[in-house]
């Protein structure tokens, strides 16, 4: 694993790696009830702000009080949800192909990379981490909501942001998983192939795989975390989950509420942390990896 992030953290190669991290913070209020109940217990690494969002302020106030928290920020293009969504936080026209007919993100990564103005995207981007340093939080890192700002068009505009911001970015060294989550096909999973391997040669501490949230039925899911905690690859893995406490999520998603709550329960009982322990799983946050790319920039 050369200039692999194990040798730049100090980590054991030997040994497993996961990064679990909470996905859509500030989505909802539940969301935020979770990631910081969570996070708090140590059952959570780290977690990233969808700044556009209703609940963006709760968070990111409580963010600027509490330098322990491990934040970064969620970069959010898309708006899925029926009857709950968002808007640009910039002044996006038409042309920018960030707004659909009812005003607010287009509701698909397909729908998004159909009609996307690069620059205009590249303008959002910056605006949402732009409002959470406003906001006083001190971000540590970013990702995509959707993979939307993994769309073609945007790729490097997403790569760019992150070295201007010198914030690591989520761009795993093995796209495979990665690229079937996200339906993207092969010249797109070639493009971050190409993207990661750049970012890597920069000095940039990448992870080197992807999981997410299993989205299982209720009476399947501590089978399938158990799974996915025992059958993690080789490497660091980013794990991106979805927790939520009830009572709102219920009403934004109903068909799929569960997959949240039911994380929200699995991980908040211990049951994620003792399996990951008995595969012998070491846990950590994304700030570590901040602390050593910014510490390679400052030597470089």
């Amino acid at each position: 694993m050369t200039n692999s992030p194990y040798q730049r953290l100090g980590l054991d190669p030997s040994r497993r790696v996961v990064i679990l991290h909470a996905d859509d913070v500030g989505m909802c209020h539940g969301a935020n009830v979770a990631f910081l109940d969570l996070f708090r217990k140590g059952a959570l690494t780290c977690g990233s702000v969808m700044v556009p969002c209703p609940w963006f302020p709760e968070i990111a106030r409580i963010a600027a009080e509490d330098d322990s928290l491990d934040l970064g920020v969620h970069l959010t293009l898309t708006s899925e949800w029926a009857g709950y969504r968002w808007a640009p936080l910039t002044r996006a026209g038409k042309a920018s192909g960030l707004i659909d007919g009812e005003g607010y993100f287009p509701r698909t990564v397909a729908e998004l990379a159909a009609n996307v103005n690069a620059e205009a995207a590249e303008a959002e981007m910056r605006a949402q981490i732009d409002r959470s340093l406003a906001f006083g939080m001190e971000p540590t890192h970013i990702d995509t909501h959707m993979g939307g700002a993994l769309c073609p068009a945007l790729v490097e505009a997403y790569c760019r942001v992150g070295a201007d911001y010198r914030l690591p970015v989520l761009l795993p060294r093995r796209g495979d998983y990665y690229a079937r989550v996200l339906k993207a096909d092969a010249s797109a999973a070639a493009l971050w192939r190409e993207a990661a391997a750049r970012l890597d040669a920069e000095g940039m501490p990448l992870v080197d795989d992807f999981r997410m949230t299993p989205g299982v039925p209720t009476e399947e899911s501590d089978a399938a975390y158990k799974a996915l905690a025992e059958t993690l690859p080789e490497g660091m893995t980013f794990v991106a989950v979805h927790p939520n406490a009830p009572d709102d999520i219920e009403t934004i998603i109903p068909p799929r509420a569960h997959f949240r709550t039911d994380e929200y329960r699995i991980f908040g009982s211990g049951k994620m942390a003792g399996w990951l322990e008995a595969a012998d799983v070491r846990t950590i946050g994304m700030r570590p990896l901040l602390d050593a790319y910014r510490k390679a920039l400052a030597a470089a």
